[in-house]
């Protein structure tokens, strides 16, 4: 098959954007750094090139002709692609980033997290970590905000690719003294209405959701699975709290698992999300291959 080259450049085609986008030749120009004059000049010889009307002017507007706004339309994806392979090639000529931002769902549990932290703080001792912790919809704020480079979620956002990292089971508990053990018998959702459950506030800003059984009339908010704890082991109110969290104060006595008819315990699984997958530099892909390795071995295990 004979090599053709290509009649016109990608900068042609990111001028002609920069026509539609900004309004007008005169703030493409203004934008791009160049004179109206090179910016009319560029879109002439892409017309030229290809044989067909790309602009008509309407009063003191250019708008695209039908031909224009087909070719155009094909033309964005390969200039977002070049962009793309350009902030590549500065990522891979920076070498390991100066900053790296995790975003991490409050819920994954504690030690393996640490055992991350420590990992890359020694396999990228230049780059200065951030770690976020997030509830609900605020790790999904951050993958589609672009506010991190590495979030740990319970939602992938839609448009977004993850890969599961671990399934966290939740317990229903309350301190050993608490009245709904007075009951003695199974516990139903009505028993829970007539008491205390606390929750955990939703970090995000946009779009904030509940999630779990709220039920009860009465409630603590709180922003820390931490706080929580503190207030279920001090006997203020139930609430349902990962496993491994709750774990130690069962043992020492300071909290029980309810005995609910159904529901005492839910499954939350979590997933990573490289939010700049196509231009994530050296750390960004450390960090993600650390929470990998300290994945479980099977799904179903605990966390």
């Amino acid at each position: 098959m004979p090599l053709t080259v290509p009649r016109t450049a990608v900068e042609q085609w990111a001028v002609l954007a920069a026509i539609i986008d900004r309004g007008g030749f005169a703030q493409a120009a203004q934008a791009l750094h160049r004179s109206q004059s090179a910016i009319s000049y560029t879109v002439a010889r892409l017309q030229e090139s290809l044989g067909v009307p790309l602009l008509s002017i309407q009063g003191r507007k250019a708008v695209l002709t039908p031909h224009g706004e087909t070719l155009l339309r094909r033309a964005r994806p390969l200039l977002q692609d070049l962009s793309t392979l350009e902030e590549l090639a500065h990522s891979l000529q920076r070498g390991w980033e100066s900053q790296l931002k995790l975003v991490v769902d409050v819920s994954f549990p504690r030690e393996r997290l640490l055992r991350i932290v420590s990992e890359l703080g020694a396999a990228c001792p230049q780059t200065q970590l951030q770690l976020a912790d997030a509830v609900l919809s605020g790790a999904e704020e951050a993958i589609t905000g672009q506010s991190a480079d590495v979030v740990v979620t319970s939602r992938v956002p839609s448009g977004h690719l993850g890969d599961f990292l671990l399934e966290v089971p939740f317990v229903a508990v309350a301190h050993p003294g608490h009245a709904l053990f007075q009951l003695q018998r199974p516990l139903s959702a009505a028993d829970l209405t007539q008491h205390t459950q606390v929750v955990v506030r939703d970090s995000g800003v946009l779009t904030p959701r509940d999630e779990g059984w709220l039920g009860a009339e009465r409630r603590f908010t709180v922003s820390s699975m931490e706080a929580s704890l503190a207030i279920v082991t001090a006997g203020l109110a139930f609430a349902w709290l990962p496993e491994h969290l709750v774990a130690p104060a069962i043992a020492a006595g300071a909290a029980r698992a309810l005995p609910l008819l159904s529901g005492a315990t839910r499954v939350v699984p979590l997933s990573l999300v490289l939010v700049h997958a196509s231009v994530a530099g050296p750390a960004a892909r450390e960090a993600a291959q650390s929470f990998f390795r300290h994945r479980p071995l099977t799904r179903g295990m605990p966390a």
